[in-house]
């Protein structure tokens, strides 16, 4: 699909669905969250302050707790975290149990192009799997860490001692789909591939027997709500590409990270085919020779090959800040 095509990092292992919903999406709405912990230990602390500034947090010394426990300060809305690959933004603020002193804290400036799946805040902080289930961008979630809920060498770094418990504050900034969650689509475009979801999302595609449409062909298979992509930035997708005349896969995303794409650094066909579409929703596209890799093909796609590709449109990312 890339005018120059590259092999992905798999940046972790796919992760298994979290509690609470589908991992093919789901909002705030429709995932429930799970119930606060039944630990009293969290009333020793105290978080004020704004949902998009650096809390203030106050905390009974010394604190310390056996296990973790959380408690939802306020309840975001939109897409709710339910796999461990899904991508999101968050701001973490962690404080010493021992001494109440803040230790580490994200930059808390308003950037949303820090993204991470939520498997690599899990190995920074295994303490917190299971308290980000459900959870909405504008969630602010306080959670008490045991000495074993953190990751031993992060632990160190930040001046944790071995034995020592800390208090975390969770502001989850944005979250990514996992996968397409729009409304299914009416297509009677004939002799189309036909497309097959497994429960995560994942697209299996049947080409038919027939010969491949001369013009580019785009089909909205499911349409979502969200924001439109412009161009202007870019788009988080997962995409599925094989070739027409062999069914063969030669690139896909869902075996690793959600790719971030620029409209100007794909094939015309693919960038004709998502400009205009909306976040949520998965599309089909046939794409000519002409308006893919032509007659020179590219890596293992054969030169004059008709490309096929299923694109689940996930986000919209944002530039970094300056």
């Amino acid at each position: 699909m890339r005018k120059i095509p590259a092999s992905f990092a798999v940046l972790g292992l796919l992760g298994l669905a979290l509690v609470g919903c589908s991992s093919a999406g789901g909002t705030a709405a429709d995932c429930p969250r799970p119930a606060a912990s039944a630990s009293t230990a969290l009333g020793a602390v105290e978080v004020t302050g704004a949902t998009d500034e650096l809390p203030d947090v106050q905390i009974r010394t010394p604190f310390h707790v056996t296990a973790a426990s959380f408690q939802d300060l306020a309840a975001g809305e939109g897409p709710a975290i339910v796999t461990d690959d899904q991508l999101v933004v968050l701001d973490i603020a962690v404080l010493s149990g021992a001494t109440g002193d803040e230790l580490v804290a994200t930059p808390y400036d308003g950037d949303l192009s820090r993204v991470f799946p939520v498997s690599t805040w899990l190995q920074t902080f295994p303490g917190i799997d299971g308290v980000l289930d459900c959870a909405a961008a504008g969630s602010r979630i306080v959670v008490a860490l045991a000495p074993e809920d953190i990751d031993t060498a992060t632990a160190a770094s930040i001046g944790l001692a071995e034995d020592d418990s800390a208090v975390a504050v969770i502001d989850v900034r944005k979250v990514y789909l996992p996968a397409a969650d729009g409304a299914p689509q009416f297509n009677s475009g004939a002799g189309l591939p036909t497309v097959v979801r497994a429960p995560d999302g994942r697209p299996g595609i049947i080409v038919p027997d027939a010969d491949p449409p001369k013009d580019v062909a785009v089909q909205t298979l499911l349409k979502g709500d969200g924001p439109e992509v412009t161009g202007e930035d870019p788009v988080r997708v997962h995409y599925t590409g094989l070739t027409w005349a062999d069914r063969t896969v030669f690139d896909t995303t869902w075996d690793g990270e959600p790719a971030s794409l620029t409209l100007d650094a794909v094939v015309p066909g693919f960038a004709e085919a998502l400009q205009g579409q909306t976040v949520g929703s998965q599309v089909l596209v046939v794409v000519p020779p002409d308006q893919g890799y032509g007659s020179e093909g590219s890596g293992s796609v054969p030169p004059d090959s008709t490309l096929v590709f299923v694109v689940d449109i996930l986000g919209i990312d944002q530039a970094p800040a300056q």
